[in-house]
């Protein structure tokens, strides 16, 4: 991916000289999936390079996003169940778009327990999900976690985040939105931060509108929003992967 941004001259330049090229910084977390089955005898040629560059040059054109078992989310597990890939967005009233993807391969359960109705239901779009509801007499207990992993592992566990949107920020604005949209991860499964999970939210900004005054206010009601757009990817992710979305 870096050495792909650097051939298009994209990337962080410390001085702007003539012969002195521009140096991508890429963020990285990965779904550890080295140990499964396969043949990993790579040598000196991984495939890592060749997907990464092939994600760049899918950049861009419009093609929607995979959802289910694609991408990083491919064999992925949500608690007991299969986990994915999803994404979900919203396009706020003065037209500012928030958008985010989720890998799932949580610890914890997306779905309530006893109930095909998902954690993050209160969300759900248009049925996006299947459009499961609980009963209204649905109790949960305090420990009962549904269909969570029942063979925590260290370093098993992840689910890789992005949100993004149109709106400009700064770098500490943007720091913030990943901060408020961290939520969205405890709205849809349960439980969520545990000592098993690496979790991560990755937040960008394309800056194509100005940030409405007054900052802090807009930030919080993008924040709130980017955050129940991840709940609902998270949902969205697994759903499709259980071949239902």
């Amino acid at each position: 991916m870096c050495a792909g941004l650097g051939a298009r001259g994209r990337g962080y330049g410390l001085m702007d000289l003539p012969g002195v090229p521009k140096s991508p910084i890429v963020p990285g977390a990965i779904l550890y999936d080295l140990a499964n089955v396969g043949d990993k005898d790579w040598g000196e040629a991984p495939p890592y390079r060749a997907l990464g560059l092939k994600a760049l040059a899918d950049a861009g054109h419009g093609a929607p996003v995979r959802h289910g078992r694609a991408g990083a989310g491919y064999g992925a597990r949500a608690g007991s169940l299969a986990g994915g890939t999803g994404s979900a967005s919203y396009v706020t009233d003065d037209g500012i778009a928030i958008a985010a993807l989720a890998c799932v391969n949580s610890f914890g359960s997306v779905q309530m327990p006893g109930s095909d109705a998902y954690w993050a239901w209160p969300f759900e779009i248009d049925d996006e999900f299947g459009g499961a509801r609980p009963d209204t007499a649905h109790a949960i207990a305090p420990e009962d976690w549904g269909a969570a992993k029942m063979d925590p592992k260290l370093l098993a566990n992840t689910t890789l985040c992005v949100v993004a949107t149109d709106a400009a920020l700064t770098k500490d604005q943007a720091r913030r939105l990943a901060v408020l949209a961290q939520d969205g991860l405890a709205r849809a499964i349960r439980p969520a931060h545990a000592p098993f999970d690496g979790d991560v939210v990755f937040a960008l900004s394309t800056a194509a509108r100005p940030l409405p005054d007054p900052a802090p206010v807009s930030l919080t009601r993008l924040g709130s929003i980017a955050a129940d757009c991840l709940a609902r990817a998270i949902a969205r992710g697994v759903h499709a992967a259980r071949g239902e979305g």
